[in-house]
């Protein structure tokens, strides 16, 4: 089964910061960024980033005989001179490395030993302790010295294509080694023209980030204004505070939210509790990156004053984020078991293969493969079994170069793809393999749930079993009451043998639910008390 987006010409190179440097000649004095009551004019960002790139080719990659492609780390909060650096590593045919200064000491140690040819790391006075033990030099950035005034205003002559890489983010790191994906800027030019079209985004469509830097979202988030002349408004908190994002959707004009499922139930019940429609006003909340439990989101998007549309996004970082986007609208709980995640991004195709990388006919289920310009580039380091994810298959008689996601899915009767979760996330219980996914789903579903997550845990035998915590929406749930209920809905080996409620699902940097600070909590407060069958 093939789903295949709209084939649409690129201009030649498709490069983002192009687009950029057009609305900066076009609108000068429009607003490109606002952070911490400052803001900076396009003609001015356009400036200080053609001096920062003249700064990196100069003094330190040529030198180093580091031109296009050369990968620059940079650990910095979320400020104007993120945007300087970020849009100045790309005009010096650099990529940059996202190294989010929210981590934990001992993961940002882990990750700059993942980084192969590193050039350099540009951190600030505040963060430029979090990479000091990198082997690459450190750049501080010294806020207002003027560090980079003798260089040209203007752009540097260097040649950027849309095979060279712009960015490389880390993946996949919670349960082993992360893996540094790279992405090419014919693919994230793809990505952000497809945004700009399918949903016109325009010189209005101002933003708001609320994701860590580090996440693969985040960088679309981060350049989707800039690539339609609007202004990005940054929150000067390094971890994400609910509160500081209303009081902003409320003081500016913001229109767009890129954000994980998890970060926009915390805005959706923020706004509920407390009224007012700062959310419900947006154009747009683009948001995805794990299962969705729908009922969270219905009766606040169901309000007679919302106009927001909520666009249920599907992706992986190695193929540019976003592989396909349906409108919640659609969505009715009645109708559909999983809420879907629509049709393709432009030039991309979304295949349904079986183990033997064929074809599986409509409604069947089988492994998510993507092909066409979404594909990145591959795993930077380049080894482990990992990398045999990018491969090339032979589909309707030719060949493509696909990514096989290793995520289970189906295409709808009416066109619409579905995830159910991951090939390798399910779990053998009791003799039966199970996709704590799906127990998730079910949970979600019954009266006094607010949320839940699922991990495997270990009895007394050593053998697998599931535990399931739990968010009441009022009081404490009784294990009894929700053990029989569930029975309902499920076969007896896919109830878990726990459930524990607790007050919220911890989060990830990335804004997701940590599925394994759980699993960590489990067996340190609860595995030495014995079941509660």
């Amino acid at each position: 089964m093939i789903l295949q987006g709209k084939r649409v010409a690129l201009p030649s190179p498709p490069v983002v910061h192009k687009r950029f440097e057009a609305h900066a000649r076009a609108t000068p004095d429009a607003v490109a960024v606002f952070c911490a009551g400052q803001h900076i004019t396009y003609g001015e960002l356009d400036a200080k980033a053609n001096r920062f790139a003249h700064f990196l080719s100069a003094r330190l990659l040529a030198p180093r005989g580091q031109g296009a492609g050369a990968r620059v780390g940079i650990c910095l909060d979320y400020s104007i001179d993120m945007v300087v650096a970020v849009l100045g590593t790309l005009k010096a045919g650099a990529a940059y490395v996202p190294f989010d200064p929210s981590y934990p000491a001992a993961r940002l140690r882990l990750l700059l030993g993942q980084v192969p040819g590193l050039a350099l790391i540009v951190a600030s006075p505040a963060t430029a302790g979090l990479v000091g033990t990198a082997t690459a030099e450190v750049l501080v950035l010294e806020g207002g010295s003027g560090q980079f005034e003798g260089f040209p205003v203007t752009a540097p002559d260097v040649t950027v294509t849309g095979d060279d890489l712009c960015y490389a983010v880390f993946t996949s790191g919670s349960t082993g080694t992360p893996k540094l994906t790279a992405v090419r800027h014919e693919g994230w030019f793809n990505l952000l023209n497809w945004l700009a079209v399918e949903y016109r985004l325009h010189r209005g469509s101002h933003n708001l980030v609320v994701s860590a830097f580090g996440f693969d979202l985040s960088q679309r988030s981060l350049l989707m204004p800039l690539f339609c002349g609007a202004t990005q408004y940054l929150m000067a908190s390094r971890n994400f505070d609910a509160a500081m994002a209303h009081r902003m959707l409320t003081r500016h004009t913001i229109r767009t939210v890129h954000c994980a499922s998890s970060t926009l139930y915390l805005l959706v019940e923020w706004e509920t509790a407390r009224g007012g429609d700062a959310l419900a006003g947006l154009d747009y909340v683009l948001f995805g990156g794990e299962p969705l439990q729908a009922e969270r989101l219905t009766a606040w998007a169901r309000r007679e004053e919302n106009r927001c549309t909520l666009l249920h996004q599907y992706g992986v970082a190695e193929c540019t984020d976003v592989a396909s986007s349906y409108d919640l609208a659609g969505y009715r709980s009645g109708e559909h078991d999983i809420a879907p995640v629509g049709r393709p991004v432009h030039n991309t195709a979304v295949h349904i293969l079986d183990e033997r990388m064929r074809g599986v006919g409509a409604g069947e289920w089988g492994e998510i493969c993507i092909s066409g310009t979404s594909v990145g580039a591959g795993y930077l380091d380049g080894t482990g079994p990992e990398s045999a994810r990018f491969t090339t298959a032979v589909v309707d008689g030719e060949p493509r170069r696909l990514y096989r996601t290793g995520d289970r899915g189906r295409v709808t009767e009416g066109g619409e793809l579905v995830v159910a979760g991951r090939l390798d996330a399910q779990v053998k219980v009791r003799g039966m393999r199970i996709d704590p996914a799906d127990v998730e789903r079910a949970l979600g579903r019954l009266a006094g749930v607010r949320q839940a997550a699922v991990v495997t845990g270990r009895d007394g035998s050593g053998d697998a079993e599931l535990i399931a915590f739990i968010v009441p929406a009022g009081d404490d749930l009784a294990e009894s009451d929700v053990r029989s209920r569930l029975l309902e809905t499920l076969p007896r080996n896919m109830v878990p043998a726990r459930f524990l409620n607790i007050a919220r699902i911890p989060l990830s940097p990335h804004g997701k639910a940590d599925r394994a600070a759980l699993a960590d909590t489990f067996r340190n407060q609860y595995a030495d008390r014995g079941t509660t069958k």
